[in-house]
């Protein structure tokens, strides 16, 4: 394993728990092009580059709404615990 690209589990799994959602889920979500294989990097750790990250806190942001119907606005240091 390398240590550099291999980064372990990401708070972005514990996310996707918290709000009943599935890696599909971000995909169908997202307007762009995301991929299951994108979210599945993300969710093992594995780097990503700014511009993947980006779409999957978008799709993440898009897919989770509040009570009051507006939607979640999560940065990216909380789905991720390197920097991006």
């Amino acid at each position: 394993m390398n240590a550099e690209r291999d980064l372990g589990p990401q708070p972005l799994g514990a996310l996707l728990e918290r709000h009943q959602l599935r890696p599909t889920d971000l995909v169908h979500a997202s307007g762009e092009q995301l991929t299951h294989k994108m979210v599945a990097r993300a969710l093992k750790g594995r780097r990503l580059t700014r511009n993947t990250a980006e779409k999957v806190l978008r799709a993440l942001n898009s897919s989770i709404l509040r009570p009051d119907g507006e939607a979640v606005a999560y940065r990216m240091d909380e789905l991720f615990n390197y920097p991006i």
